[in-house]
């Protein structure tokens, strides 16, 4: 059976620092963060996107067999490696190194995508790092949405901008490009505003309104996240958390979001169960680890742990 939500995009495999010289093997890779953390909340959840041939890869396939992520039409590349990164921490906040260039899911394109599961999906989604992995993996992206659209599945955006892979002004047109596509867009709030040229999360939000999303969450780190619609938006305050590790908040933000509102409908119901699930990840080291389950989500939600703004 094809997943409801199907991502594409890069996993990589992690090395999140836990001590001066320690490394704590993990996952991470935005859209395959984003489908563990919806599959977590219920939701059938999968990736399309290519894994070398090697070790990293295997374990990517054990990691989304453990966690019921669909994978059956992912393509194993003989010539190109599966990406991994580094995550290092000091007192300014969380910092990456990447070792992706070339990589197998950059090599991804157009004619590799599963054309039936990505008619069958309720969502498809993206990010705006798989815009950045060069015109293979752009293309691939467009043509999925293209696809979706057209079989009337909705379309899911993360803008994600990442600055050391791409120039500003390059990755502002490639992103709003895809995000004209989108009905569910999912920008950050520092992103955005490197993205817009805007400040104010109120005015970021009419912005992706006007490029013609139905729907725009909009997480507002330590202030929790902002959702708006058409005709209605609503806050919704940061939690209290002692955070140790951000680095798969916005990831498990989307998946929590894509999952709850294909449950409800309701995108207010959806933001609120995602701005729980995100402030919960970043209670222990690693993207994927600390991930909550929806049982958890629930619990945290009923002990008004909330903080006013």
């Amino acid at each position: 059976m094809y997943p409801d939500i199907l991502t594409i995009g890069e996993p990589m495999v992690e090395f999140n620092q836990t001590g001066e010289r320690t490394y704590l093997q993990g996952f991470g890779g935005d859209t395959s963060n984003a489908a563990i953390a919806a599959a977590r909340q219920g939701a059938r959840a999968g990736c399309l996107t290519a894994l070398g041939t090697d070790l990293f890869g295997d374990m990517v396939m054990d990691l989304w067999a453990r966690e019921g992520v669909w994978s059956e039409a992912v393509k194993r590349d003989a010539d190109a490696p599966t990406a991994i990164y580094f995550v290092t921490h000091s007192e300014g906040g969380h910092s990456f190194t990447y070792r992706r260039a070339g990589s197998a899911a950059s090599r991804y394109g157009a004619a590799d995508l599963d054309r039936a599961a990505l008619k069958a999906a309720k969502v498809v989604h993206a990010s705006g790092i798989s815009l950045a992995l060069g015109d293979t993996s752009r293309g691939g992206v467009l043509a999925a949405f293209e696809i979706a659209r057209a079989a009337g599945s909705l379309v899911s955006l993360d803008t994600n901008l990442r600055l050391n892979l791409w120039p500003l002004e390059e990755a502002r047109a490639a992103i709003h490009e895809a995000a004209a596509l989108a009905d569910i867009l999912l920008p950050g709030l520092d992103d955005a505003r490197h993205l817009t040229g805007l400040d104010d999360a109120d005015s970021i939000a009419d912005f992706y309104l006007e490029l013609g999303a139905r729907i725009v969450a909009l997480t507002l780190g330590a202030d929790g996240a902002l959702i708006a619609t058409a005709d209605r938006r609503e806050r919704f305050a940061a939690h209290r958390v002692t955070p140790v590790d951000a680095t798969g908040a916005g990831d498990t933000f989307d998946g929590a979001f894509l999952c709850d509102y294909l449950q409800t409908g309701d995108p207010f119901a959806a933001g609120r169960h995602a701005n729980a699930a995100a402030a919960l990840s970043t209670t222990g080291y690693g993207a994927v680890e600390p991930m909550p389950r929806r049982a958890e989500v629930a619990a945290f939600i009923a002990g008004n742990a909330t903080v006013l703004s």
